[in-house]
């Protein structure tokens, strides 16, 4: 089942907002996103000491997105996960992918209840490879 949402969100989504995009190539919150625009994918990245990434203004908070979002990618410390997915859900984000080594259940079960997809532990590029190909 868990496969289920995955396929989802990733045919379905066309606008990633990134949490905790990082200006570091090295870093997972750079890399992932920079391969997910490259597929095509609208990147906003959401990072209150940003000002821009990957070409795109960076915003402090997901609240602070003029736009619809479809999914929010987290690269956060599990704990700290609840506030995001609480402005996931008040955005209308229709799904919430938690990188991998991040998974917050009480988040999550809150997401779900409010009718969007969820995934937690999982690296969007891995799986975007393994779907794609």
């Amino acid at each position: 089942m868990q496969n289920q949402p995955m396929e989802k969100i990733m045919s379905e989504a066309k606008t990633i907002a990134v949490v905790g995009f990082s200006s570091q190539p090295t870093k997972a919150g750079y890399y992932v996103p920079a391969y997910l625009q490259q597929q095509g994918y609208r990147i906003i990245p959401v990072n209150p000491n940003l000002s821009e990434g990957l070409g795109e203004t960076a915003v402090p908070t997901l609240s602070a997105i003029a736009e619809p979002v479809d999914l929010v990618l987290i690269f956060q410390r599990s704990e700290n996960v609840p506030p995001f997915v609480d402005e996931a859900i008040e955005i209308g984000a229709k799904a919430v992918w938690m990188q991998l080594g991040i998974a917050n259940e009480t988040a999550a079960a809150k997401a779900r209840a409010a009718g969007l997809d969820v995934v937690q532990d999982a690296c969007l590029l891995v799986e975007h490879r393994r779907w794609a190909a």
